[in-house]
């Protein structure tokens, strides 16, 4: 009798697929790891220091005492309570925006912009280095889009007029770019969406709380406030809680409420992020210096790593990018500098475009200009013993 094979499982076949892929991202450096903070952090988005400050952890200790530990549903079932309300309040009065509306990560806020405000006959303009939250967002999205070459004012003004008949237009960028440091150009950006009826859409994650005179972001420091439609305002950075908050008039925020899948679908986040985000707001109103002293520290970064012989690209913000091209000559320098003590991660593709890996240096208050010192000196070791030469960069 013959014996028949037995046919492969699809959980066997789908395993061989992964197993394959696993290998592939190994082969190419690009196999990632879960590792705990350790050593000095030049790696985290804590700018300001307050994810551990005192009293912010008071009052958020104070708040699961008093409001238990998880919300139990959504916002629009038995998920609100009156302090989402207060801080959503405060924090469109920090923005200068009619409303603003919380979500539990800066990833579901943009989501939730770009999949419910851009329609079927509309068009985005995004700057190819957008966050991938804004990429995902703008490919769930049923309007067309149009990716521009960064920060290219010339191409979104041809882009601009070539789509003159569309519904409407959207112009999405980042203030501050995460992997790079650098900056919109914002200013160019209102002035033509002013001069084309489209809506500028801005992403303030890495600004929040670290430009303006409030502290608000890049759209205070540069005056553009009243042309921006919508802010995506991270909560998990500078401001050292988690969430986000998206800011604009009423009527867009209303529409979210109504309309938004991430927002709707979504179990609202534990009570005491809220007091914690009240105590944070209250540091960075009554502690300025904290801004201040984490753009000079990251001043004194670029100049030491300027004399030390480390090309860096042109910019001034607490990010500081040091190219290195290779994925593992990227993970081997990382590697070293962990070993002196020092929490740099190494960031390679997709997260960067490919041959352009690099440790994302991120500064934050709690450094010194003798710890600065130190890891430059350790930073300048580990290129020469890794063979690791920092790849010549363009001004941007």
């Amino acid at each position: 009798m013959a014996v028949v094979a037995a046919e492969p499982r699809v959980t066997d076949t789908l395993c061989s697929r992964i197993r394959t892929r696993m290998r592939a991202l190994d082969g190419d450096g690009l196999l990632r790891t879960l590792r705990a903070p350790s050593g000095i952090d030049l790696s985290s988005n804590d700018y300001l220091g307050l994810a551990n400050h005192p009293h912010v952890k008071e009052r958020m200790i104070e708040a699961v005492a008093r409001d238990g530990a998880g919300s139990t549903g959504s916002r629009l079932l038995r998920g609100n309570r009156d302090s989402f309300a207060a801080i959503e309040r405060r924090f469109a009065g920090f923005k200068g925006t009619e409303r603003s509306l919380y979500f539990s990560s800066g990833y579901l806020a943009n989501l939730a912009v770009l999949t419910t405000f851009p329609e079927a006959g509309d068009v985005i303009l995004s700057d190819e280095h957008n966050h991938a939250s804004l990429i995902d967002g703008i490919r769930l999205s049923s309007a067309r889009r149009k990716i521009f070459p960064h920060n290219d004012m010339a191409s979104v003004r041809r882009a601009l007029d070539a789509t003159s008949r569309a519904r409407q237009r959207f112009v999405v960028v980042e203030s501050l770019f995460s992997m790079d440091g650098d900056e919109a150009p914002l200013e160019q950006y209102a002035e033509l969406c002013r001069a084309s009826g489209a809506y500028l859409i801005v992403d303030e994650a890495h600004a929040v709380g670290v430009y303006g005179a409030t502290g608000s972001g890049l759209a205070e420091a540069r005056g553009i406030e009243e042309d921006v439609f919508l802010s995506v305002n991270t909560a998990g950075k500078a401001l050292g809680v988690s969430g986000a908050f998206v800011a604009g008039p009423a009527w867009a925020i209303d529409y979210l409420i109504q309309r938004a899948r991430p927002f709707i679908f979504s179990t609202a986040p534990p009570p005491s992020i809220v007091a914690a985000l009240d105590a944070s707001l209250d540091i960075v109103e009554r502690e300025p210096q904290r801004r201040v002293a984490v753009l000079e520290l990251a001043r004194a970064l670029r100049v030491r790593l300027h004399t030390a012989g480390v090309p860096l690209p042109d910019g001034t913000s607490q990010i500081v990018p040091v190219l290195l091209g290779d994925n593992d000559r990227a993970m081997a320098v990382a590697g070293a500098l962990q070993a002196d003590g020092f929490d740099v991660r190494a960031i390679r593709p997709p997260t960067v475009p490919p041959g352009t890996a690099r440790l994302r240096i991120s500064v934050n208050v709690s450094l010194t200009g003798e710890l600065i010192d130190r890891f430059v000196t350790a930073l300048v070791a580990a290129l020469v013993s890794t063979g690791a030469a920092t790849m010549a960069t363009k001004t941007v």
